[in-house]
């Protein structure tokens, strides 16, 4: 649906963050006598109201009711379409996403959204769709670096000049809207699939189900795939031409070294890359570029000027013998696993917990009953005591030590104290979302760097978002 089909049509917004924000200026902007009512939460209302001047109806908390009285509802991610008053309102109104306008305007008459990159994965999407922009601007094209990575895409609807590519991060609230504007990315890459965001989509099948639309409903022209991944492997996409990476004849890691088939292209050791996982994903990245019809092997070395994204594996600094490691995104147990990977052979006390989502943690007990793990664990958060009880046959069998905290600022002050003077890495990987805790896993972050005495405004900055 294009901004232009809004014309005459009853429309409320749903969401007053960031995106409700874009979708608001948009709309004003291009339809100005488009009436316009918005739903958010109570505490919300009179800072709405006040922010719009009276040009918008705002009528707080919605019901099934209020919702199916409007034609469209623009909603923000992170609002979930299954709810039970949206599923009961969805017979006559549609909902849909500031990403499916902003991919319906964008579309060419085929319905081909060129010279556009979009990146999902479970873990790694943000710095592999960083890491996507600042090839492109090495090989000096203007680009803009957009999405769920921090920058909503409605904000950059009509930049003057364009830009001559997009990199565009998604996450899988977002994904199945690309399918639902009908246009079609240039070039798709789906990194990696596990369980995740079970709140909001409902169960592991749908939020698969919704993560795979770009792929499977958008129909991009290239689908760039994980062939490690069992489920990607499995799938089949007839309306697009499908690369592979992490396979012998495409691009793929032998040790620590990128090859290109038999030809070996780039050492990545010395790389700023945090972790294996992301040194890993430079094989999509450079696969997505080569699928733009760029010269990837040319611009593989340019990774080394690359600057890490914060609160992903972010070492923040170091203070009385200890090294603090911020990887506050950490929302998966598996992302907890690949950041302990990234320490191994050090003396690591692991911050653990947060947000319950009833996600599978037995993956993580079994590495952590047969890898070598953390000398330590601390566990925090309101998932924190179902962690504790799991690890604590293996922390009474002489494992790792364990220790129970409230929230994070106790949860640092026993990481110090089970490290002692012998130093090590203080890892915040939690593993899960910070609400209830926090606004968000960025400011968890802040919290992070502010109690192990460092600036959070330094911390915080992601290098490169915008067009640039």
């Amino acid at each position: 649906m294009k901004i232009s089909q809004l014309e005459g049509k009853r429309v409320a917004l749903w969401g007053w963050g960031r995106e409700g924000r874009a979708a608001f200026a948009v709309l004003r902007a291009r339809l100005p006598s488009l009436g316009l009512s918005l739903f958010c939460p109570a505490s919300e209302v009179e800072a709405a109201r006040a922010e719009t001047q009276g040009a918008l109806d705002v009528r707080g908390e919605p019901t099934a009711e209020a919702l199916a009285s409007f034609e469209v509802v623009i909603k923000s991610p992170g609002i979930s379409p299954y709810l039970p008053i949206a599923l009961a309102a969805e017979q006559g109104t549609v909902f849909i996403g500031g990403t499916a306008l902003w991919f319906a305007e964008h579309a060419d008459a085929d319905g081909t959204v060129r010279d556009t990159i979009c990146v999902t994965g479970t873990k790694g999407k943000s710095t592999t769709t960083a890491l996507v922009a600042h090839l492109l601007r090495a090989a000096g094209h203007r680009t803009g670096l957009v999405g769920n990575i921090g920058l909503p895409l409605l904000e950059v609807l009509d930049p003057q000049p364009a830009p001559a590519y997009w990199a565009v991060e998604l996450s899988s609230y977002q994904t199945s809207e690309v399918a639902r504007s009908g246009a079609h990315p240039q070039v798709a890459v789906v990194l990696n699939l596990f369980p995740e965001h079970l709140d909001w989509h409902g169960s592991e099948q749908r939020y698969a189900e919704d993560k795979l639309q770009l792929v499977t409903g958008a129909a991009p022209r290239v689908a760039v795939l994980n062939a490690a991944d069992p489920h990607l492997a499995a799938l089949t996409l007839p309306a697009s031409e499908v690369v592979w990476f992490n396979q012998p004849q495409g691009w793929h890691m032998r040790g620590d070294v990128v090859h290109r088939g038999e030809q070996a292209v780039f050492d990545t050791r010395n790389t700023p890359l945090p972790g294996r996982h992301n040194r890993g994903n430079l094989c999509a990245v450079l696969a997505a570029l080569e699928a733009l019809g760029l010269d990837a092997v040319a611009l593989a070395p340019a990774v080394q000027d690359f600057r890490p994204l914060p609160n992903r594996l972010q070492r923040i600094g170091k203070a009385d013998g200890l090294t603090y490691v911020n990887d506050s995104i950490s929302t998966t147990p598996h992302a907890s696993l690949a950041a302990l990977e990234c320490f191994a052979g050090q003396r690591i006390a692991l911050l653990v917990g947060g947000h319950d989502r009833g996600l599978d943690w037995t993956d993580f007990m079994q590495h952590m009953a047969h890898d070598v793990p953390p000398v330590e664990i601390v566990t925090m958060g309101s998932n924190g005591p179902r962690i504790h009880a799991m690890l604590q046959p293996l922390a009474d069998a002489g494992r790792f030590g364990l220790h129970a905290a409230a929230d994070l600022p106790e949860a640092m002050a026993l990481a110090r104290r089970a490290l002692g003077e012998q130093g090590g890495v203080v890892l915040l990987s939690p593993g899960a979302p910070s609400y209830g805790a926090y606004r968000d896993y960025v400011a968890r972050g802040r919290h992070f760097a502010e109690l192990a005495g460092f600036d959070p405004d330094t911390i915080s900055a992601i290098p490169g978002i915008g067009i640039g």
